[in-house]
């Protein structure tokens, strides 16, 4: 025990003055956006504003039906846009968690409980074991006092805390007790630099969100574009202005897909919920696709490469040697011994002196067996088990004096059962126990295979020593224990993945570099000329950092909170799409200021978690490939419902442009309200059950599916290839059903009757053409049957479910007059159904003749 004179705390006079003068101990909270906000912004986007404005115009034109049609499509939009929108960023306001409501505090002489919400500056903080510290301070006094101080150091190792050391807000008190001068609290402690790094910077926007907001003011640019030149047609033509805003209106419905942010919206919650099945919680939507496009990784070590559980796997003494299988904190695991004489009583020796000293513990709970207390000593605790030792009657032994760790002398020591028993880092027992020439060549093949290697030595007394330096004197060597954090099975395969998917793998770790160096080898993420470097050497300059960082397979080790955050700011300066891991509050600005951050499940903060994007449910690295395969799929699934839409917007604008090329005398083919029916009844279903279609297999040979969504590709088949075809086949109907009742080229087109057959006989064959097309649009490169025609599961259901829609609006009476059409002729229904082979039959034509180019130019896969 170490102490220094101590002020007796504060008076309470003394404490409500500074409460006063400073505030109360809280962190500062952000302010977050208001629910109505929130609704308020879906109902003002770019695509919402041009549809107020064409409901707007419809009510102008004394269209009321069409103007209640288009204002409940922006209202249905907004309110699914907002239900489904993701949580605020609340990761500052959860670090108040981390503190304590309770805590001890030396008052006016007298031991008191007080809110920490009260504690100011100069107040005595008397902790115990199991207390989490609610201010920084200085210690003033300590009993062994040791620390978890994971959360902010990223170190996993318990730290020891002795007199005039500090300590930090939201550490947890392992072991000891101690009494802690305040020096700092509210905003003023290292906790709450963290939470304003959190916030220092707005959340990036994702690649989705950026190439959304080009599409859809891309389209609208156009629909407006279009919807204006059409205004001006009809006015030149000599109609009335009432008649140039249907038109006008008729085109810019036309052209907007509706549907298209829910489909999205749709599709990015179907990808979550595939992820969820692969243990990967989406905390935000957009993260599904995001994760697709990453680019560049930075894993922490410890939990995720790591099983985050030590585990002693091999033994040392100068009788034999003994190792054990990979089996965590379980007492059961085999042990195999060295042949010798005495080899297996030694290391059993070795073992029981090992156990008597540490106070962690293995033990069983829900089935699994964990660690109480140091992680380390509870590794300790099970290698004695499994060799034989009673570690439940061990435990019964208490010390009758303990020596607690020290960082300067690094030893430990109790006096138990008649005996001393100490354990520490190897070179330092050396000095108390003396040279073992055999042991060196030991140690150091230990050390450089990433081992965490501890030293036993005992001595037998007859009078309790009073001070560490009686107590560890004259000591005997035992033996060595040698430990590790194993690697998850399983990473090894999942940084290959990562390579061939051009992928970067970075690992960035608070722990000792030797040990984070050791991990990244055995895992395989450390390039054979992989660089290792510490934080404290990192180029303050983000150009240079960026630069110095951006390679595979490099280990940066001994990171800051604020390392962290620069090294995310400078790869993502770099082009990089990056994702961070992370459970500790120290990986917390990270998590925020990365494109996607990833936070534990199983071993992580809720500060974390509420900060990640994602949350890895198993820790497992692993799940991250899995999810940036899911993601990828995602990106491409967008494009083929995208395609999907833009298809059927071709052939609803072509009655719009006929009807201007014929100057006002060939009737609309299609009205505004078969427009809209077209594209929220017909199309919505099967758009997300192509949002649905299963990821391909050639996904992750190759690097990040990248571009924009409103590529070449997309154009080249929606305008240029399927568009022109279903539009052909739509007024083809539309002239065959005027043939049939009678008319003739040169004749006037009747109205009536026969004009509503001949629009239902163009409405139906849109319908049945995109039915076919829902198929095509599986795959940029291949016909549905080489996909299989039931391997998306949803998309026969949905496609029959929009059909029914449209033979509803078509047939029964009221609707359909509501409409603008009627059931159309045989003739009509014919051709109709006609369009599905000629889709599928010039899309196959098409995918064809592209394989065939790319076989000869040598080009690569399609998107699939």
């Amino acid at each position: 025990m170490q102490t220094v004179p101590l002020l007796g705390g504060l008076t309470s006079g003394q404490a409500a003055e500074r409460l006063q003068l400073d505030g109360p101990n809280v962190l500062p909270r952000p302010r977050r956006t208001s629910l109505g906000r929130r609704l308020v912004r879906e109902l003002v986007h770019f695509f919402a504003i041009m549809l107020w404005v064409a409901a707007a115009l419809a009510f102008v034109a004394r269209l009321p039906q069409l103007a209640v049609a288009i204002i409940l499509v922006i209202v249905l939009n907004a309110l699914f846009a907002f239900l489904q929108e993701t949580r605020a960023d609340r990761a500052a306001e959860r670090l108040s968690t981390l503190l304590p409501s309770r805590i001890a505090v030396l008052r006016d002489g007298t031991r008191l409980l007080v809110e920490t919400t009260t504690i100011v500056t100069g107040d005595l903080l008397l902790l115990s074991a199991g207390d989490r510290v609610p201010a920084d301070g200085i210690v003033a006094r300590a009993t062994a006092l040791r620390l978890d101080t994971s959360l902010l150091t990223g170190e996993s190792v318990p730290t020891e805390a002795d007199v005039a050391d500090q300590v930090f807000a939201g550490t947890l008190v392992l072991e000891g007790d101690a009494d802690v001068t305040v020096t700092a609290t509210a905003d003023r402690t290292r906790l709450a630099e963290i939470a304003r790094l959190t916030t220092s910077e707005p959340k990036p926007m994702t690649p989705l969100t950026r190439e959304l907001r080009r599409v859809v003011r891309t389209i609208a640019a156009i629909a407006l574009g279009a919807g204006l030149v059409f205004f001006a047609i009809t006015l030149a033509l000599g109609n009335p202005p009432a008649d140039g805003l249907i038109f006008g209106i008729g085109v810019m419905v036309a052209l907007v897909p509706e549907a298209l942010l829910p489909t999205v919206t749709l599709t990015l919650a179907w990808g979550a919920e595939q992820m969820a099945r692969r243990h990967v919680l989406v905390r935000d939507l957009e993260a599904v696709e995001t994760l697709g496009s990453t680019t560049f990784i930075c894993t922490d070590k410890t939990g995720t490469l790591t099983r985050n559980e030590m585990t002693v796997v091999e033994a040392w003494t100068s009788l034999g040697t003994a190792s054990t299988s990979d089996a965590g904190y379980a007492p059961t695991a085999q042990v195999t011994y060295s042949a010798g004489d005495g080899a297996r009583e030694s290391i059993v020796e070795l073992a029981r002196a090992a156990a008597l000293s540490s106070d962690g513990y293995a033990h069983l709970a829900d089935g699994q067996w964990v660690a109480h207390g140091d992680p380390m000593e509870a590794a300790l605790d099970a290698f004695a088990g499994r060799v034989g030792v009673p570690t439940g009657r061990l435990r019964e032994q208490r010390p009758i004096a303990r020596f607690p760790f020290d960082p300067r002398r690094r030893v430990m020591s109790v006096v138990v059962d008649g005996q001393v028993l100490a354990k520490g880092a190897p070179d330092a027992m050396e000095r108390i126990c003396g040279a073992v020439p055999a042991a060196r060549p030991v140690v150091t093949d230990m050390a450089a295979r990433g081992l965490r290697v501890i030293a036993v030595a005992r001595r037998t007394i007859a009078d309790v020593p009073r001070t560490w330096a009686e107590a560890e004197a004259d000591l005997t060597l035992l033996g060595f224990l040698a430990l590790q954090d194993p690697p998850r099975t399983g990473v090894r395969a999942s940084l290959d993945d990562c390579r061939r998917a051009g992928i970067k793998v970075a690992m960035i770790t608070g722990d000792h570099p030797g040990t984070a160096c050791a991990i990244a080898d055995q895992v395989g993420l450390r390039e054979p000329a992989g660089r290792v470097i510490l934080g404290e050497d990192l180029p303050a300059g983000e150009r240079e950092l960026g630069a110095l960082l951006d390679t595979s397979g490099i280990v940066i080790a001994r990171v800051s909170p604020e390392d962290k955050l620069r090294i995310a700011t400078a790869l993502r300066a770099r082009g990089h799409v990056v994702a961070m891991t992370g459970d500790g509050v120290n990986d917390v600005p990270a998590l925020h200021a990365a494109n996607i951050g990833i936070a534990m499940g199983a071993s992580g903060t809720d500060v974390a978690r509420e900060a990640a994007d994602l949350v890895l449910l198993d820790d497992r690295f692993e799940s991250i490939v899995a999810g940036i395969e899911l993601g990828r799929t995602t990106f491409v699934n967008i494009r083929r419902f995208l395609t999907y839409h833009l298809t059927d917007n071709v052939a609803e604008l072509t009655p719009f442009v006929v009807w201007a090329l014929s100057g006002g005398s060939f009737p609309l083919a299609l009205g505004v309200l078969q427009i809209l029916a077209l594209d929220i009844g017909t199309d919505t279903m099967p758009a997300v059950a192509l949002g649905a279609e299963p990821p391909a297999r050639h996904l992750l040979d190759r690097p990040p599916v990248s571009g924009r969504l409103l590529n070449g590709m997309v154009l080249r088949r929606a305008f240029g290839i399927l568009g022109p075809v279903m539009s052909a086949a739509s007024m083809l109907a539309f002239l065959v059903t005027f043939l049939v009742s009678g008319w003739r080229p040169g004749d006037r087109l009747p109205g009536g009757s026969t004009l509503l057959a001949a629009s239902g006989a163009a409405f139906i064959t849109v319908v049945l053409a995109q039915m076919a097309n829902a198929f095509a649009c599986r795959s940029s490169t291949l016909w549905p049957g080489a996909l299989g025609w039931r391997r998306n599961r949803l998309l026969i259901p949905a496609v029959l479910v929009g059909l029914s829609i449209s033979l509803a609006t078509l047939l029964v009476p009221p609707v359909a007059e509501a409409l603008g059409q009627a059931p159309p002729p045989l003739a009509g229904w014919l051709i109709g159904a006609a369009s599905i082979p000629l889709i599928l039959g010039v899309d196959a034509a098409d995918k064809a003749i592209r394989a065939r180019r790319r076989s000869s130019t040598g080009g690569g896969r399609g998107e699939h």
